[in-house]
């Protein structure tokens, strides 16, 4: 009897720790906006030398694109052209001109055309 109970014990806790690692898997999805913001995010840090209060409201602004994105259809291609593609395009380049200095601003441009 006792050794059915530690069998089942065993068993309960196999099974529990493999959802738990099932669970941790499906919060690293790369296609996530927050995922995606944090990656260019990093890219532009060191690219551009931004401070921690720059490199927060421009990860903010780059989520906000994203998922403005997504809430439209739109992908990131340059093909596609529409006019909330324009506009949301238009609203992160205001949200990097206020957050960047001119010589950043500049070289930001340069980069993303």
């Amino acid at each position: 009897m006792r050794n059915l109970l530690t069998v089942f014990a065993f068993a309960a806790t196999m099974l529990f720790g493999i959802q738990n690692a099932s669970a941790q898997e499906l919060s690293q999805d790369n296609t996530r906006p927050e995922v995606i913001a944090k990656t260019e995010t990093a890219k532009l840090t060191e690219t551009l030398d931004l401070t921690g209060d720059q490199s927060r409201t421009i990860f903010r602004a780059l989520v906000a694109k994203e998922v403005a994105y997504r809430k439209n259809n739109l992908t990131t291609d340059t093909n596609s052209n529409s006019a909330e593609k324009k506009q949301i395009d238009n609203q992160l380049k205001d949200a990097m001109k206020k957050t960047l200095t001119a010589e950043q601003y500049a070289k930001w441009l340069k980069i993303n055309n």
